[in-house]
C-alpha cells in the first residue's frame, strides 16, 4: 500500500509541475505571456485608424489599413532612451518626411512632424 501511495504522490507531483509549466511558458518562438513590449519596434496605428506603421530593425513602413497600399517608407534611429527620429519618403506625395517621437508608454508614441504637426501612434497588439 505504501508503494502505491508513493507512486500516486510522485504522479500527482509530476502533474502539478506539468500544469504549472504550461501556465508559465510559451510555445516555441512565442514571447512569454507576461512580457510587455519594449522599445519602439512593432506595429503602430494612427488615431484615425487609417495608417499602420511598422518599425523593425531600423526600417519603417506605413501602409493603408483599408487597402494595404504602401504609403511611406524609410528608416528610424533612437536618439535617446525613449525618443526616436523617423525619416523617409511619402510615396503618395513623393516628398521627404521627418518626425520625432517620444515613447510615453509601452503603447503610445507622441510624434511631431518637421512641419510642427502633432500626432499620436498607438501600439497595435
Amino acid at each position: 500500500m505504501t508503494i502505491v501511495r508513493r507512486m500516486l504522490g510522485f504522479g500527482m507531483a509530476g502533474l502539478a509541475v506539468a500544469a504549472l509549466a504550461a501556465c508559465t511558458t510559451a510555445g516555441p518562438g512565442e514571447p512569454p505571456a507576461s512580457a510587455a513590449p519594449k522599445g519602439v519596434e512593432g506595429s503602430w496605428i494612427d488615431a484615425q485608424g487609417t495608417g499602420l506603421s511598422t518599425l523593425s530593425a531600423g526600417r519603417f513602413q506605413t501602409v493603408a489599413t483599408d487597402t494595404g497600399q504602401k504609403l511611406a517608407d524609410g528608416s528610424y534611429r533612437l536618439t535617446g532612451a525613449t525618443s526616436v527620429e523617423i525619416t523617409g519618403t511619402s510615396l503618395i506625395r513623393q516628398t521627404g518626411i521627418s518626425f520625432n517621437c517620444l515613447l510615453v508608454s509601452t503603447s503610445q508614441l507622441n510624434c511631431t512632424s518637421a512641419t510642427g504637426q502633432n500626432f499620436v501612434l498607438t501600439r497595435r497588439g
